[in-house]
């Protein structure tokens, strides 16, 4: 059935108001104890008042590697989408889309008709959101091409739809970004002639003065901050250092060790705008999200998931929850372009195969029947530098009676397709949950959601959660969030969405 472009909840549990929509919603789960060797289920209901506000902002994001694959292809997109392009190529004429992307290209089903026919609506008609057309980019990078420069660079979209966005890109500029050689690959350091000088103090003051630049100087109402740069090393944690923080910020002023991404996580913070890590490494150090917690200002990461990590959440949930044991994931990258020759370093590469291998956790967790504690599928990834992205997949998992079964998948992608919808995802959702509050029967004061935004889960590859605390209401299981919450704050019943690549 065609998905219908506007709904309305029929109910007395949600009012539409002038200026937001109040809906009431039951979160039915349970609570589990042990007595005795017993386990005791409690069904738990908590009711929820949601209110959001109906006015949507104007829009303003800020991409850290705004010239890079990813930066320049979803300014792009936006701009070939806000101008309506078409172009040929050899397998016919194409036109802008937002394919890829969950809030643009997604639905959701509200339930069946009068003649039992299921009904669907575009995920961006559940609450009013930002028009991804309607936003307004700016960024930095080490790199000074300008976009138009950096799109010809990338080598991701066809030549003529470049030719036709050439002269929108032209004059789009990233401003000087941070360099710190140690904290990514020395084959960077040819790129880095776009750099913000003096210390670490100066190069912060720097970045916080850049955002309200670009806040007041495009009319905004509101900034979100995404890193979509290159993979850093990971940094360690070290008490004194970052572990809280008032340590980070007096690690800024004494000049000591600091990643690129932290300090622009720190000025994000400071300036009240989102930080969104799309990269794997460890930006959101202890220190940084007790500031963020200090500030109410929301954070959210780590690292996108896109196409092959994508398929891996799904397959091994599937492999595990049909009582197959996997033991083993081999992959095996073509990593194309910058990203590739970034990730050629072992430090660098070490935090991208991290992140891909936490996204099984949560799976075998689940299943203590197959894996004992501290089992989990051995991990292996074999990088080789070329012109594309090429992804092969080896599954292993052990079946009944001592047998194996193997699945081997094949991805081809061009990455920073994949990757600009979920950026423009972060993004839109992001923004709709600043105008979120809630509260429940038993705690009627009004708050908003955590400051660690940990609802974006299903884009990231490493969930960045807050840690819990007893009878923290806003806790839903993150496998979740992505189909139950947007309707609750509707107060309409949670159904599965369908979502392309999902």
């Amino acid at each position: 059935m065609e998905a219908a472009a506007q709904f309305f909840v029929e109910s007395q549990d949600v009012v539409y108001g002038p200026e937001a929509i109040e809906a009431q919603y039951e979160y039915r789960t349970t609570r589990v104890s042990r007595e005795g060797g017993v386990l005791k289920v409690h069904p738990t209901t908590t009711r929820f008042t949601f209110r959001t506000v109906w006015q949507v902002p104007r829009l303003g994001v800020m991409l850290v590697g705004w010239g890079g694959n990813n930066g320049s292809t979803l300014t792009a997109a936006v701009l070939a989408n806000r101008l309506r392009l078409s172009w040929a190529t050899r397998s016919g004429r194409k036109e802008a889309n937002y394919y890829g992307s969950l809030t643009q290209a997604g639905t959701v089903s509200l339930g069946l008709d009068a003649e039992g026919q299921e009904v669907f609506v575009p995920f961006s008609a559940l609450l009013p959101m930002v028009a991804p057309n309607d936003l307004v980019f700016d960024g930095w990078d080490i790199l000074s091409l300008n976009l138009a420069e950096a799109m010809r660079r990338a080598k991701v979209l066809d030549w003529e739809l470049q030719e036709q966005l050439w002269p929108h890109m032209e004059a789009l500029q990233p401003r000087p970004s941070v360099y710190i050689p140690d904290f990514i690959a020395a084959n960077q350091s040819t790129r880095a002639d776009n750099l913000i000088p003096g210390s670490r103090t100066q190069q912060l003051e720097q970045i916080r003065k850049d955002i309200p630049d670009f806040w007041s100087s495009a009319g905004l109402d509101k900034v979100i901050v995404l890193w979509t740069a290159n993979t850093e090393r990971f940094c360690e944690v070290v008490p004194g250092l970052n572990d809280t923080a008032e340590n980070l910020l007096r690690t800024i002023e004494l000049g000591l060790e600091v990643s690129p991404s932290t300090l622009f996580a720190i000025a994000s913070i400071l300036e009240g705008c989102t930080f969104l890590n799309g990269s794997p490494q460890n930006t959101l150090v202890p220190g940084a999200l007790e500031l963020a917690c200090q500030h109410r200002v929301f954070v959210g990461g780590d690292d996108f998931k896109s196409g092959q990590t994508k398929v891996k959440s799904v397959l091994v949930d599937f492999l595990i929850s049909s009582g197959l044991k996997t033991m083993s994931i081999v992959s095996y990258n073509h990593l194309g372009n910058n990203d590739g020759q970034n990730l050629l370093a072992p430090l660098q590469f070490r935090s991208k195969e991290v992140s891909k291998s936490n996204v099984v956790d949560d799976m075998v967790q689940s299943n203590p029947v197959l894996y004992m504690p501290g089992e989990e599928p051995d991990h292996c990834y074999v990088p080789y530098m070329g012109d594309s992205k090429r992804a092969l997949d080896e599954y292993t998992s052990e079946i009944m009676l001592g047998g194996t079964n193997t699945l081997v998948l094949h991805n081809t992608c061009e990455d920073s397709l994949l990757a600009a919808p979920i950026m423009l995802d972060l993004a839109l959702l992001t923004e709709l949950c600043q105008r979120v509050s809630f509260c429940t029967d038993a705690d009627p004061e009004p708050q908003t959601f955590h400051p660690v935004l940990f609802l974006l889960s299903f884009l990231f590859k490493a969930l960045l959660v807050p840690a819990r605390q007893p009878g923290d209401q806003c806790d839903f299981p993150p496998a979740q969030l992505h189909r139950e919450h947007p309707q609750g704050l509707r107060g309409a019943p949670a159904t599965e969405p369908h979502a392309p690549g999902a």
